[in-house]
């Protein structure tokens, strides 16, 4: 019996610019999928869904990871402090986590470049387009430079992440993205200046994270919010999230992931405060911090 768990991510600048080839921050947060895998008389999946064998429409991530590995007889549970459809990578972490555990139930020796890989064809073939931002931080954990992968300084202060209880599934999130290009295609004058400048905020927030410049990222993150409300990609729901936040002391507070409902990200170092004000404003607050470690043995 092998227990692994992998992390979600948040976003600190990037979203929707990174389509168009632009640089984005993605980070590992201290939310987690544990998955546990026990060889078996056959196959199980159990999770808070439900207990089936192999099941493309229940459990169609951790089905799929079940046949890349090749196991026929394979009992496997799940549980997860990350919300589904809040875009904060439940998909990706739970990828990632199934495959670890059964690589090393199995010992089959796997590296986890190869998990990472396989992770990204999974999310593929389930979503029928997916980035390999999602698998690749739950992988390898801390804060990425995408699209280089290079891994920048770990931030110290708090995240809290307010879940707006919309859920930010694949297809909202393919139909913002259509939406995003749309409305280039139409004022592509407009339009392209706010994506480059979206890209800008990650080359500047580069250099803030080595400094642990955490009010400079903030502002940063105030601009980036709304600039995604420019795109169109914002609710009303996230922007009260949002505002409620920065009142309550944080640095600074956007959406995280594509928008269009799912979860906003506030930097602070009055947690409570913050997670006690995006409550107020009709939000399920989630206090965690940046996770340096990706997929790891429990």
């Amino acid at each position: 019996m092998i227990t692994c768990s992998a992390p979600g991510k948040i976003y600190l600048f990037g979203e929707h610019a990174v389509v168009y080839g632009e640089c984005a921050i993605a980070c590992a947060v201290e939310l987690r999928t544990r998955v546990t895998a026990t060889s078996s008389d056959t196959v199980t999946i159990s999770s808070d869904l439900g207990t089936t064998g192999l099941d493309h429409e229940i459990h169609p991530y951790v089905s799929l990871a079940i046949e890349k590995m090749g196991a026929k007889k394979v009992s496997v549970e799940i549980s997860s402090d990350i919300p589904v459809g809040s875009g904060l990578g439940s998909s990706a972490a739970v990828t990632i986590a199934t495959l670890s555990a059964i690589n090393l139930e199995f010992r089959l020796g796997h590296k986890n470049e190869e998990i990472a890989r396989m992770g990204h064809e999974i999310e593929q073939k389930v979503q029928g387009a997916a980035s390999p931002t999602d698998t690749f931080v739950s992988t390898f954990g801390g804060i990425v430079e995408i699209p280089s992968r290079r891994r920048l300084n770990m931030l110290e202060c708090g995240v809290v992440i307010g879940n707006t209880n919309k859920g930010a599934t694949p297809k909202k999130t393919a139909k913002l993205v259509k939406h995003v290009a749309s409305l280039r295609g139409e004022y592509p004058e407009v339009i392209d200046p706010i994506i480059r400048t979206i890209g800008s905020f990650s080359k500047k927030g580069e250099i803030l994270v080595k400094k642990k410049d955490y009010v400079s990222l903030g502002k940063l993150m105030n601009v980036n919010h709304g600039l995604l409300d420019a795109l169109g990609v914002g609710t009303a729901e996230l922007s009260a999230l949002v505002y409620a936040a920065r009142n309550a002391g944080a640095y600074g507070a956007k959406i995280t992931g594509a928008g269009g409902g799912g979860c906003m990200v506030a930097l602070t170092d009055s947690p409570r405060e913050v997670a006690s004000a995006i409550e107020n404003a009709g939000g399920r607050a989630i206090i965690s911090h940046f996770d340096q470690n990706g997929v790891k043995q429990e």
